[in-house]
Parts: structure tokens; C-alpha cells; sequence
């Protein structure tokens, strides 16, 4: 009797001993998770059974597959989330998981407002001109437009496009105040100043040199620039070619092509510089240094490096780049640009392998983290033509957006605004993702000056 009860009672100190246990172990694992845990304020892009995608203040996008939260989460609701785990900032797929989610109530003007681009000097004031807007008109603003072949300034009076790109066709047959007159009288019809722009690299890429009217001799391209004279000639071509620019009415230059291209037979070797990573960064740096005080932005392209890719106007397009050599070869040159001062960057079409290989880079999150993270770059990021036989989504538009970027560059404007409309109408795209493009463009106008603000 005596043994049995001695038994029992040892078993019970064992079970006592181990409830005990595991109470300090499950406490001291939840202290572990505490300590290690960080927070991230987001906005909710996306949510689904499988994934929670956030998008923070910064634009970088992440998404993770492994998530709780105790209340239903909606798109567009600005949340705290818990995590363990590292965040990667460079790409969109997280290993680290989040345990808990809370909404928070946000001051959407602050919000957008926190955003330190290189253009937040005139947040306030775009906010001013966003505010009065209907989403329509906002829609508008994310838009750059082919330019109709007709009737253009009439188009804009209904289509609130952020601006046009000229063609070869714009500038036929026209001297230069018949050009100046044609681009005022667009502007004049638009409610928000226009940006116009052109794709003017030199040598096979060029808009206004195709008529002599508006110049004698044809921009040369950058390789011819620099094997005749160094960077002191690609100084002076950028001065002069701003100088043609700008006295047109143009403001934007679809230019220069910063990609690492260095072998001939590669399609984009005509138009790039074809030097090396070192030269082409210094290439980026003295475009943009001499394009600043011009009234022209210049757009480094096309993120994030083409390399000896094919053609993305009639195919799609994949690179298999190796990692390591995008962040070491392809990007440098970019980053250059972005230190100078860049105000926008043009995203390719080409889908990066070793970056995301499910999505051309135009409509990849983890290229466009790479692009506000790894380069540091906080201007306006713009989609290569969405047009282009490279892009076969049919939700090509809101995946751009939702990728991060602000501006979309399309050859069908008005069902392209109808689209964007319908996608946030029908709760597929957030309005704040919207909002905040069109500040940041807004915003860039103020920049440019091309907003009178004599009267103000």
C-alpha cells in the first residue's frame, strides 16, 4: 500500500514538475517572440486565404504567406503588423511571419505627405490641386498618353491625361512656332499642367531630329557621342539638346538609356552607350547633372538594366541575368543617376529571372523594391509602353499600379483611365494607392514649375 502511494505520488511531482516546465518554457518562448518581433505600418494591397500583401510609406511591397490577424483585414486599410523574422526590402516574397494585425485610424494627407521623395517639398501644394480632383481626374494623372493623330488639345478637354508623348509624326512638315503653338494650345486645353515628352536619344532613337526644320543636324547617339569625345561631348549634347527641347515646349526626355550593354548583336547596343558599368555611371552622372535648370527631365532607362535581351516591342522577353551581376553591373549606374538628382526612372518589360520570374519588371513588385530600396530612388517611376507585345496580362494596368509604379505610359488612354476607374469602383485596386501616384506626379509638375504660381 505503502509502495503504491509512493508510486502516485512521485508520478504527480513528475506531472506537477513538468506543467511547471512547460509554463516557464511557453512564457520564456512568448518573452523570445516579444523581444524579436519588430512592427511595420502598411497599407493592406492585397489579402487573400494564402497571402497578405502590405504596401509601406516607403512603397515597398511586401507579401507573406504565413499571417494572422483576429479581424478581417480589407484592401486599402492602413494596419500594424507584428512580425518575427527579417524583412528582405529588396524583393516581394517574405519569409519572416506575421503573428498579430491592428488596424489604426490614419490621417491620409499625413500619410502621403510623410513620404520624403525628392518632390515632397511640394506635397502640400499638390495635395491642394489632388484634393479638388474626382477620381477620374486622378486616374488621369498616372496616365502619359500617346498622342492622338488628331485633335489633340480637343481630346483633353474630357481626357485628363498627365501629358502626351510626341511622336516623329507630331513633328512633320512643322517649323519650330508651329510646334511651340501646337504644344500650347495642348496645354492650354488641359485643367492640370501637361507634361510632354519624346523619346530624343541620338542616333536610331529620335522625334524632333527627324524634321530639319527644327534641326540641322540629328542628334548623334551616345556611343558616337563618346567615342568623338568623352563625357565633354555627351555634356554639351545634353545642353543642347535641352536647350532645342525646352524651347519647343517639351519637358521630358524618354532619355538616356543607362543600360550595361556591351555586346554589338544585342538589341539595345545602338542606343546604349556600350562601355562599361564604371563609364556608363559616369554617363548617368553627367546627363543628369547638365540636364538640372534646363526646364527638361531627363528619365534614366530601362530598370533594371536591359542587358543583351531581344527586342520587347514584339516579344516577350526573358533575362537571365545572374543576381549578383544585376546589383553589381546593371545597377550602379542607376544608383548614379538616382545621387544626382534623377527625377524619373522607366521600368523595362523584360522579365528579370533571378529577380521575379513570374512578372515583367514593368509589373513586379520585387523590381520596383529593389528600385526605392537598393537604389534609393524616390522620383517617379514610369512603365515602359504597356502596348509592347512583351506585356499579355489583361490586368496589365492594375498590376502596374499595385507594383508600385506612378506613371503608365499607354497607346489607349481612355479605356485605360475607364479601367483603372472600374478597378477601384469595384474594390480591386485602393484609391490611396491611386492618391498617392498622382501627388508624386503633381507634385513633380511643381517641381518642373510647370504650375503658374505667380497669381498664388
Amino acid at each position: 500500500m505503502n509502495k503504491k502511494i509512493a508510486f502516485w505520488a512521485i508520478v504527480l511531482i513528475i506531472v506537477f514538475a513538468l506543467v511547471i516546465w512547460l509554463f516557464i518554457s511557453n512564457r520564456e518562448k512568448k518573452e523570445e517572440i516579444e523581444i524579436l518581433s519588430n512592427e511595420l505600418t502598411a497599407t493592406v494591397v492585397s489579402v487573400t486565404d494564402e497571402a497578405l500583401t502590405l504596401r509601406d510609406r516607403n512603397d515597398i511591397i511586401y507579401t507573406f504567406n504565413d499571417y494572422e490577424s483576429d479581424e478581417g483585414l480589407n484592401i486599402g486599410e492602413e494596419i500594424t503588423a507584428t512580425y518575427t523574422g527579417d524583412l528582405d526590402k529588396n524583393t516581394e516574397k517574405q519569409t519572416a511571419s506575421i503573428i498579430k494585425c491592428a488596424k489604426i485610424e490614419s490621417d491620409d494627407i499625413n500619410d502621403m505627405l510623410e513620404d520624403k521623395s525628392v518632390f515632397s517639398a511640394f506635397y502640400k501644394q499638390a495635395f491642394n490641386v489632388l484634393d479638388d480632383l474626382s477620381l477620374k481626374e486622378k486616374v488621369g494623372q498616372v496616365i502619359l498618353a500617346a498622342a492622338p493623330e488628331k485633335n489633340q488639345a480637343d481630346t483633353l478637354k474630357d481626357n485628363p491625361y498627365s501629358g502626351y508623348i510626341l511622336y516623329k509624326r507630331d513633328f512633320e512638315g512643322k517649323n519650330s512656332s508651329m510646334v511651340q503653338n501646337y504644344i500650347r494650345a495642348m496645354q492650354k486645353a488641359s485643367k492640370i499642367p501637361l507634361l510632354i515628352a519624346v523619346d530624343e536619344e541620338g542616333g536610331t532613337v529620335v522625334r524632333v531630329g527627324t524634321n530639319s526644320k527644327l534641326i540641322t543636324n540629328p542628334f548623334k547617339s551616345p556611343k558616337e557621342l563618346y567615342d568623338a569625345g568623352g563625357l565633354t561631348a555627351i555634356k554639351q549634347d545634353v545642353i543642347d539638346k535641352s536647350d532645342i527641347l525646352h524651347n519647343l515646349g517639351i519637358n521630358v526626355n524618354l532619355a538616356p538609356v543607362v543600360d550595361v550593354v556591351t555586346e554589338p548583336s544585342a538589341y539595345m547596343y545602338s542606343r546604349a552607350l556600350g562601355q562599361d558599368t564604371t563609364v556608363t555611371s559616369e554617363y548617368a552622372r553627367t546627363v543628369i547633372k547638365n540636364s538640372k535648370g534646363t526646364g527638361v527631365s531627363y528619365v534614366l532607362k530601362h530598370f533594371p538594366g536591359y542587358g543583351n535581351n531581344a527586342d520587347t516591342h514584339e516579344n516577350r522577353v526573358t533575362d537571365e541575368t545572374a543576381y549578383d551581376e544585376i546589383l553589381n553591373v546593371n545597377l550602379p549606374p542607376f544608383i548614379a543617376g538616382t545621387d544626382t538628382g534623377a527625377e524619373a526612372v522607366l521600368v523595362s518589360h523584360n522579365i528579370v529571372k533571378n529577380i521575379d520570374d513570374n512578372n515583367p519588371a514593368s509589373l513586379s513588385a520585387s523590381v520596383h523594391n529593389l528600385l526605392r530600396n537598393r537604389v534609393g530612388f524616390s522620383g517617379i517611376a514610369i512603365t515602359d509602353d504597356l502596348s509592347m507585345k512583351a506585356i499579355t496580362e489583361s490586368d496589365a494596368l492594375v498590376k502596374a499600379l499595385l507594383a508600385g509604379n506612378d506613371l503608365l505610359i499607354v497607346t489607349d488612354p481612355t479605356n485605360s483611365i475607364n479601367t483603372i476607374v472600374e478597378a477601384v469602383n469595384d474594390g480591386v485596386l485602393d484609391e490611396k494607392i491611386v492618391d498617392k501616384a498622382a501627388l508624386r506626379v503633381i507634385a513633380w509638375k511643381y517641381y518642373k514649375g510647370l504650375f503658374d504660381t505667380s497669381t498664388k
